[in-house]
This record gives C-alpha cells, structure tokens and sequence, in this order.
C-alpha cells in the first residue's frame, strides 16, 4: 500500500542546506497500522508531509528516494493526479 525507498529531503536554508530525513525506508501493507514516533525536530512531519507532497516550497525538496502508493511512484505523478490521490486515498 505505502513503500517508501531511501527518502531523503533537504531544506534550503540561510547557512546551507539542511538535511531533514535521511534514507529512510518503510513499507506498510494493506490493513496494518502505522505510526511514527519520536524526538521533536527528528522528521516525522517532513515525512508525513513527503508522503503527502505537501513539502514548503521551494525551500523544501525531495532530493532522493521513491515513495510508492497504490503501485504507484508519487514522487514523479502530476499535481492534479496527486490531488485526486491525496484528497480521496490518503
């Protein structure tokens, strides 16, 4: 249902760039429940909102990974097939 591959995003900010999620994988099949915990500041928002392609632009960008949903890559669809995802799937 949701696989995610080697994410990484990054923040462009005043000093630099900024990594904010770091090759992370996952993969949640049909009918399990998931949850991301942990500390303030470690990436959980940027992940959900990743997922989401809901990324503050344009300071915030995928630079890596595949985020697969519904067999699925979302990372390469258009904006209005992901609306349509994002607004009756997710």
């Amino acid at each position: 249902m949701l696989k995610i591959e080697n994410l990484t995003v990054k923040f462009n900010i005043d000093e630099g760039e900024f990594t904010a999620v770091d090759d992370l994988s996952l993969n949640v099949k049909k009918n399990e429940f998931f949850g991301i915990v942990g500390e303030s500041g470690c990436g959980k928002s940027v992940t959900a909102l990743s997922i989401m392609r809901l990324l503050p632009q344009p300071a915030g960008k995928i630079t890596r990974g595949k985020i697969w949903f519904g067999g699925k890559n979302i990372i390469d669809i258009s904006t209005k097939e992901m609306r349509n995802i994002r607004g009756n799937r997710i």
